[in-house]
């Protein structure tokens, strides 16, 4: 998939765990864990909105988009 989320380094750059980050935006390990590891099919703005006001970061710090071969 051309769309990489990076939502696993921002979280290691802020020093905060999955739980943490579960707690702050409000949303079930599960969910999170799915985000984290590239398998969602999509995610809502307000969750990356709040994914954001919790890390301090931009959109494009989580989402990376790479041309495929």
């Amino acid at each position: 998939m051309p769309i990489i989320v990076n939502l696993d380094v921002m979280m290691a750059k802020r020093k905060i765990s999955l739980n943490e980050l579960s707690e702050k935006v409000d949303l079930t390990l599960s969910n999170l864990s799915i985000l984290k590891t590239g398998k969602a099919k999509a995610v809502r703005f307000s969750t990356l909105e709040a994914i954001c006001k919790a890390l301090d970061c931009q959109p494009a710090d989580i989402l990376e988009y790479r041309k495929e071969d």
